[in-house]
Formats: C-alpha cells, sequence, structure tokens
C-alpha cells in the first residue's frame, strides 16, 4: 500500500496571480498532484510559503549585541563586528544557532532562504550542518572558497574583493550561482556588478534609475532589505530603496532580512514593514516574499506538478477572518498564532 495521499482544503492564493479560490489541494509524494474546486472548502487561506532571498544565518550568534558605528565598521570584510565575532564563535555555538533560525523562519511560514556564508569551505559545511535533517531549502553563497562546495558566490561589494573578476570566472566556469551586495551605501558599485550579469544583486538602496532600468532589462532580480537598510542608517526615507520605481520600471524585487544580527529573518515582519513605510501593491509585495524560491529551481507558487511548499492560515486564530483582502491583510497582519498547518516539502510540520 502507498502513502495515502494528502489533501489541504481552503481559499488558496493560486499561481503567480494569487487568485483566491476555495479547493482541496491533493499532494502525493511531495508533489501538487491536483488541484480541484470545492465550494464547500473551509474559510482558512492556503498560502504559498515563503522564501527569504537574502540572510546571513550566522550572525546569529551575534545577535542584538548593540549597532555602534557606521555600516562598514558592523559588516564590511574583513574586519567588521561581524566577522570578529564570527572567528571568535565555536562552531557547536555557530551551528546551534543557524538552526535556531531556521527553524524560527520554518514556523513563519517560511520554507527556504538564500544564505551569504562566511568562513569559506568550513563555513559553507556548518550551514550544511545546521539545516540538516529539517525541511527546508537552504540555497548557499560561499566566498572565500566556500563557493567552491556551495550552490552559489556570494560577493559583499565589487570594491571589497581584490581580483574580483578571477574569483567570478572560475565560479561562473563551475556553474554557480553569482550574487552581489550592490547600492547599499551609494549607486557606485551597481554599475561594475551589473556588468558581471549577475543572478541577482542585493540592496540597490541607492540605485539610479538608469541602474534599475538596466536590471528590467536584463531581467536581474533584486533582493531589497529595508529594514536592514533602516538599522544600518543607509536610509532614513521611503525612497530609498526606490521600491515604487523598481515596480514602474519593471524590476524583478524579491524580499530578505539580511543580517539576524540586526533583523530576525521573520518575513511577515518584513513584509508589515514594507507595507507601512513603502506601501507597494500588496499583491507584488507578497509575490516578492516568494518568488526569490525560483532559485530552488522551482518557484514555491501553488500549482499543479509544483512541489508542495505552502503553509494555510487559521482566520479564527486571530481576526483575519474579518479581512476585506486576504492579500492584503498576508502582508501586514500575519503572525506566528495564525499559522495552521505548514507543508514543506511533503512534510506536514
Amino acid at each position: 500500500m502507498g502513502k495515502e495521499p494528502l489533501i489541504i482544503s481552503g481559499n488558496a492564493l493560486l499561481g503567480e496571480e494569487l487568485a483566491l479560490s476555495p479547493v482541496d489541494i491533493i499532494i502525493e509524494r511531495g508533489m501538487i498532484t491536483a488541484i480541484e474546486d470545492n465550494p464547500r472548502a473551509p474559510a482558512d487561506w492556503i498560502c504559498p510559503a515563503f522564501f527569504n532571498a537574502h540572510t546571513h544565518l550566522g550572525d546569529t550568534i551575534a545577535m542584538d549585541c548593540g549597532v555602534r558605528g557606521d555600516l562598514a565598521a558592523l559588516v564590511t570584510p574583513p574586519d567588521g563586528l561581524k566577522h570578529r565575532l564570527l572567528a571568535s564563535a565555536s562552531r557547536e555555538d555557530l551551528i546551534a544557532g543557524m538552526r535556531g533560525s531556521i527553524r524560527g523562519m520554518m514556523a513563519g511560514g517560511t520554507a527556504g532562504c538564500a544564505d551569504f556564508r562566511e568562513g569559506g569551505r568550513d563555513g559553507v559545511i556548518a550551514l550544511q550542518n545546521a539545516s540538516r535533517g529539517l525541511h527546508f531549502h537552504t540555497v548557499i553563497f560561499g566566498r572565500d572558497g566556500g563557493e567552491q562546495i556551495a550552490g552559489g558566490l556570494g560577493i559583499s561589494s565589487t570594491r571589497d574583493v581584490p581580483d574580483v573578476e578571477r574569483t567570478v570566472a572560475a565560479a561562473r566556469k563551475a556553474g554557480k550561482k553569482i550574487a552581489f551586495h550592490a547600492g547599499e551605501r551609494d549607486a557606485e558599485d551597481v554599475d561594475s556588478a551589473l556588468s558581471f550579469e549577475p543572478d541577482f544583486i542585493i540592496h540597490a538602496t541607492h540605485a539610479t534609475k538608469k541602474q534599475l532600468r538596466s536590471c528590467a532589462e536584463q531581467m536581474i532580480p533584486i533582493v531589497v532589505c529595508p529594514r536592514s537598510n533602516w538599522i544600518l542608517g543607509v536610509t532614513s526615507s521611503s525612497r530609498h530603496p526606490p521600491l515604487r520605481l523598481m515596480e514602474d520600471l519593471g524590476c524583478m524585487f524579491w524580499l530578505g532580512t539580511d543580517n539576524v544580527m540586526f533583523v530576525p529573518p521573520d518575513l511577515p515582519g518584513e513584509m508589515a514593514f514594507v507595507s507601512t513605510v513603502y506601501k507597494p501593491d500588496p499583491a507584488t509585495l507578497l509575490r516578492s516574499a516568494v518568488a526569490g524560491s525560483a532559485l530552488c529551481g522551482s518557484p514555491f507558487f501553488i500549482r499543479e506538478g509544483a512541489r508542495a511548499n505552502l503553509f494555510s492560515l487559521v482566520l479564527q486564530k486571530t481576526a483575519l477572518d474579518f479581512s476585506r483582502d486576504p492579500v492584503a491583510s498576508i502582508t501586514k497582519r500575519v503572525s506566528f498564532a495564525s499559522i495552521g498547518t505548514s507543508v514543506f516539502n511533503s512534510e506536514t510540520q
């Protein structure tokens, strides 16, 4: 006898359009094999799982250690505060911290992340150990040799890495994904990052209209991390990062939370902040919290034939059953208390 199909019923946000429809979702061997109309489905909402498109999970061991100094003093390699704290941490604490952050993300509806991992090969192996046995998609961007055993190469900024051309060429030859921090404190490193035709860039906080148009034309996604930008003092305005301009130009932007040292890896919290400060279209914002999952090979959007990565929201646990706009409410009001069943990689959490 094979394993019985798993059936999740409710009002599901289907496809990239996030069209709300009462359905039964049939899951077999981790795949969504059918989506069937069910007018009697429970009122609960079914949402595609989130994907945190930029994290530094190793920084968990430095959580809330105190933010003093500018961006360079805090996070720029090799001597920023975070790098000194990482170097002094025990391997056991480093792994336990990262595993704790992953568990927290999973509890909040997030089924994967793209992590920039310091520490070379040992750092990548530590994150692989931290995520072992968890039904969580970790796409690792290594550096200092770590990219050789990771899925990608993560560059802090073209101005921070000597011989960046050679490093990128070697990673691309090995079939690795390439990502750059760019435009975080100014626009000066954006053009050089785009010249490498990366798989995506992170921040673009101060990118110019011309640079953003290049991202749109080249279909280079931009990962925005607004709370981190505010906390690190590289913005104090809804003009940076320029989310409205990104939308107008047709840029693809994904949502990340950046350093756990400063910001919890909590995408519902990030969406609520972005919704309040930047006021993007709610559907665009919700898509940005899911679409980075394309890095896993198959996006988490709910459709027949896709791998099952989704969660339900039990409306009566909170006041969500009074919502007049479920997509807007998910971007503003989702809390751990409202999350019911999660299905990540076919496993029920």
